[in-house]
């Protein structure tokens, strides 16, 4: 039986990640990364690291993930924003989403929390 929250395959997974680090890029989001934790974490699959450069900017690009998660079969399962929108988190189960204020984020550190996880390149390629 399939739940609205079923997990995807690792190629789903991973697609769904890179699309939503090209759309923090293409909104202007910086020092963004894509880290493959599967074996590291029970949670999810991968953690999706961006930071923001406003509140206002943080919260639309927050709704534009939640967006294009139900527009490719990847709802989210909750998010959450701290009262000061200086830490936005979206659950999409096999990808967790954060998008940080930089003094958050350098608080936080994630990158270093899943350090030995593998480093994904979302880049597009660009035009030669």
């Amino acid at each position: 039986m399939t739940t609205p929250h079923h997990r995807r395959s690792n190629e789903q997974a991973r697609a769904f990640a890179v699309d939503a680090a090209r759309l923090m890029a293409d909104r202007h989001c910086e020092d963004i990364c894509v880290i493959d934790v599967r074996g590291l974490s029970q949670v999810c699959d991968f953690v999706l690291i961006g930071t923001g450069t406003s509140d206002r900017q943080m919260q639309s690009v927050g709704r534009e993930l939640e967006d294009l998660g139900a527009s490719s079969d990847q709802k989210p399962f909750r998010s959450h924003s701290d009262s000061d929108t200086t830490w936005i988190v979206i659950d999409f189960v096999d990808v967790v989403a954060h998008l940080f204020e930089p003094g958050r984020r350098a608080y936080y550190d994630l990158e270093t929390l899943w350090s030995d996880g593998a480093r994904i390149d979302w880049q597009r390629e660009s035009a030669a």
